[in-house]
């Protein structure tokens, strides 16, 4: 298989194929990547999504397609999950801003006044136009929780239409694969980070014959402060760190931005015990996945056992 690695999105984004044009395709994969990247980033003052946000409270801004897409389906999950995904967290994370060179633990002031302006239901969007309008001059949409799932799904969906056959991409996290591996059986392995431990050390691993498996956890991004450390998952109600005995949630489906918006919405269980519940009554859509408290126990999904 032809590989490429690249660090973007702040991570290392691996993509791997099979095909008489590789170089070529991977080169375009590249490209598109870097596209996203530049077009849907809260982090990039000149993206189509910060002329969005700069325009908050004023004026409709009209964006292609894709951005226009992903934006309509992560209102309807901010809204389906009561908080516990939220596109519109943005002026919240810019607060704490927990991976950055300038993180820090906001005043309680802050965090209200930031709390104020993350209603999902105040983004206000025309299909005929395709345009977008944040009703609310202190709002600020932040794609952070979804975006690379739906670049994966973006990704796959190209490689499919140049008649690329067995592939996988890596987004830090977040493994998307297609065709059979290159194992005697023709299952993908995909690791688990442990995590309690360093980088690239696995606690355990899934076998898959095709979709994505997404794992987020609270050794991501964190911040220390007086001792007290505080990772990168927030709780809209609240405006801090999720708080719950949970370490990383992973989610086995076939797209790639299902696994993203489930990994997030079960984080805000109340437990990992609750988490792996309503985990199990996923199974029906075609979702499984493993849960991970903070003690290394295990969580694994029905439909996954054996």
């Amino acid at each position: 298989m032809q590989s490429r690695t690249i660090h973007l999105m702040g991570t290392f984004i691996t993509t791997s194929l099979d095909h008489p044009d590789g170089d070529q395709i991977l080169a375009e994969t590249k490209d598109r990547l870097y596209d996203y990247n530049q077009r849907f980033s809260a982090n990039d003052e000149t993206s189509l999504l910060m002329q969005i946000n700069h325009s908050a409270g004023t004026r409709f801004i009209q964006v292609p397609e894709d951005l226009y897409t992903l934006i309509k389906i992560g209102k309807q999950a901010s809204i389906d999950s009561h908080g516990a995904l939220n596109i519109a967290i943005g002026p919240l994370i810019k607060q704490w801003h927990i991976g950055f060179k300038d993180a820090k633990v906001p005043s309680e002031e802050a965090i209200q006044e930031a709390l104020s302006h993350i209603d999902p239901t105040k983004i206000e969007l025309n299909d005929t136009e395709r345009t977008v309008k944040l009703l609310d001059s202190g709002m600020e949409i932040d794609l952070g929780a979804i975006a690379k799932g739906y670049f994966a799904d973006k990704i796959l969906e190209f490689w499919e239409k140049r008649g690329v056959q067995r592939g996988l991409i890596n987004l830090g996290g977040n493994v998307k694969v297609m065709g059979p591996s290159e194992h005697p059986d023709q299952l993908w392995r995909i690791g688990i980070q442990d995590p309690s431990k360093p980088r690239n050390t696995l606690l355990t691993s899934v076998m898959i014959q095709s979709g994505s498996v997404v794992t987020s956890g609270i050794y991501e991004r964190s911040l220390t402060v007086n001792g007290q450390p505080y990772h990168h998952i927030f709780d809209g109600e609240s405006g801090y760190p999720i708080h719950n005995d949970i370490a990383s949630v992973t989610i086995i489906a076939p797209k790639s931005l299902t696994c993203e918006i489930w990994t997030t919405r079960l984080f805000a269980s109340a437990s990992a015990t609750e988490a792996l519940d309503r985990l199990n009554h996923l199974k029906m859509r075609g979702i499984s996945g493993i849960i991970i408290d903070r003690d290394r126990k295990i969580y694994i999904a029905d439909s996954l056992k054996g």
